[in-house]
């Protein structure tokens, strides 16, 4: 019989699940790209083909148009709908996909945030004519920024500059070298041609000179880690279950998503910010007890000691705790219109709990063409990346994002309307980075 880790690792192994997310500038093919994958790895319905089909003919056009097949989302946005994120389904025999398409255009950068955020792999398309751009370098950014494992560079329309291998190795060497300096760890360049389907699923018959994978068979084999066991593992306390019914009078478990690594009954955790400590005596999932349970299963964890534990208190083993602190050093990607100014008063939402906080300064902004960080620019504009010190009113138990993309993040919010100001990852990110130094406090809120 096996025990409850072999029990996790098995299910764990079984997971064939790949989040990964496409970005490229206006132009690049993008939705051609992924009209390709869908169709040639006969994910698309038949109506939806026919209605392209014939969309297609009405243009007067002989072979389908796939970019049709997300027209629909790009119809919404010139009527003004606000679309962060399309998520698209999609399978192989080998392996399931989540694709996460991000607008191209320089505008929604700050969406692509939100699609990579939970990204394994990122897909970064370039014109072949064009090369490597201020928006490739964006993604490339954003995609070190959030510790996105794999990079794939997508040379797209080789076709137009008649597959020729010195144009590709020119851009994919300028690309690599710019996200290598990043910190990306895994870069992949393919030539392909999205239009004619030339390395998107099938192998290029002109270009023999490339004998690399596909963008499909790539998709299919990169590696993904799955071992979340070896992950630290942290629990965000969303809800006090307390029933006190007759049937369960002295029931007391706390309810929430496992952020990251495992839980076991019998092992000793502690409670932040408090550092209250105790044992786990019971986990319950989907109405029944486990003995062990891993990210991202939501379930109730009950405790041997009645201890004053709320919503947004953080339980982890207690040999593997974060550290709490009231000062946070980070860079932001600035999502919102409004600026983000020094002495601002926000509001940080880490996990499950949100407080009180002013961004104390905002040591430099990331000048993207050569990675030079501008000091203090006093404020952080729309798709700025910058660096940031938060003082926050309440200890927060925050990891570095480089060891936990969940517990690492944050969101900065507007007091005055609840509006997302700018996501922030805890910690170093760039070796650029200038040092941070200590400034008075501000009036108002004063922590």
């Amino acid at each position: 019989m096996s025990t409850s880790t072999e029990l996790l690792s098995d299910q764990l192994a079984a997971t064939t699940l790949l989040r990964f997310a496409t970005a490229g500038s206006v132009d690049d093919g993008k939705s051609t790209l992924v009209g390709r994958l869908l169709h040639d790895s006969k994910s698309v319905l038949v109506d939806q083909l026919e209605a392209v089909e014939h969309a297609s003919r009405s243009r007067g056009q002989e072979a389908p148009d796939l970019a049709l097949l997300t027209d629909g989302l790009r119809a919404e946005r010139e009527q003004g709908i606000t679309i962060d994120v399309a998520y698209r389904y999609f399978a192989t025999s080998r392996r399931r996909f989540i694709l996460a398409d991000t607008p191209g255009h320089v505008q929604y950068t700050r969406n692509m945030v939100t699609g990579a955020s939970t990204a394994e792999l990122a897909v970064v398309l370039v014109d072949a004519r064009n090369g490597v751009v201020e928006q490739t370098r964006r993604h490339a950014a954003v995609a070190a920024l959030l510790r996105v494992p794999h990079v794939v560079l997508a040379v797209n329309k080789m076709d137009l500059v008649d597959y020729r291998e010195s144009v590709f190795a020119a851009i994919a060497e300028e690309f690599t070298t710019y996200a290598s300096e990043l910190g990306v760890p895994e870069i992949t360049a393919i030539p392909i041609s999205a239009l004619a389907g030339d390395n998107v699923v099938e192998p290029s018959a002109h270009m023999d000179w490339y004998g690399g994978p596909t963008v499909l068979e790539h998709l299919e084999t990169v590696p993904v880690s799955h071992d979340l066991t070896a992950c630290h593992a942290r629990f965000p306390v969303q809800y006090v279950i307390r029933p006190q019914t007759a049937e369960h009078p002295d029931y007391r478990g706390y309810a929430g998503q496992i952020a990251a690594g495992a839980f076991r009954v019998g092992e000793q955790i502690i409670v932040l910010p408090s550092g209250r400590t105790s044992t786990i005596t019971g986990i319950d999932a989907l109405g029944e007890s486990v003995d062990i349970a891993w990210a991202p299963q939501s379930v109730t964890i009950r405790l041997a000691d009645d201890i004053d534990i709320s919503r947004g208190d953080l339980l982890a083993p207690s040999g593997d705790a974060p550290a709490t602190t009231q000062d946070i050093e980070a860079t932001v990607c600035h999502v919102a219109d409004r600026t983000l100014t020094v002495g601002q008063r926000v509001l940080l939402k880490h996990t499950t709990r949100t407080v009180k906080a002013i961004v104390r300064e905002i040591p430099s902004r990331l000048t993207l063409d050569d990675l030079s960080q501008h000091p203090d620019p006093g404020q952080l504009v729309t798709n700025d990346i910058g660096r940031v010190v938060v003082r926050t009113a309440e200890p927060l138990a925050l990891d570095a994002y480089a060891d936990s993309r969940r517990t690492g993040s944050f969101l900065l919010i507007d007091p005055a309307d609840g509006t997302t100001l700018a996501a922030g990852m805890a910690g170093e990110s760039f070796a650029t980075a200038k040092a941070v130094v200590d400034v008075a406090d501000e009036e108002g809120w004063d922590f």
